[in-house]
């Protein structure tokens, strides 16, 4: 399954600050279609997701009903991503 959207980073400060993405509803509703069949456990589905031209792999974390994309730095920082960016994702999932 591959699917792709934009939105703008947004940032969560747990004990480390954290950079993500929210999965729109639309694909959020394909993504959980499919999450039992991959998942590895809390409802983190495990994904590919490259933004420009890196691509790394990662997993979504479930969050109010959706997903949110986690954005590691070893993404951000060679596209220069910031908080407020808005970037295109894009999202392979293997089903």
């Amino acid at each position: 399954m591959e699917l792709e959207f934009s939105d703008a980073v947004f940032e969560w400060r747990g004990p480390a600050p954290y950079h993500f993405v929210r999965v729109p509803p639309d694909d959020a509703d394909e993504i959980r279609d499919v999450a039992a069949a991959v998942t590895y456990g809390w409802g983190m589905v495990p994904v590919a997701v490259t933004v420009g031209e890196t691509t790394l792999t990662t997993a979504l974390w479930p969050k109010d009903g959706s997903y949110v994309v986690p954005l590691k730095d070893a993404l951000r920082k060679p596209e220069g991503i910031a908080v407020g960016d808005v970037v295109t994702v894009r999202l392979r999932i293997d089903v």
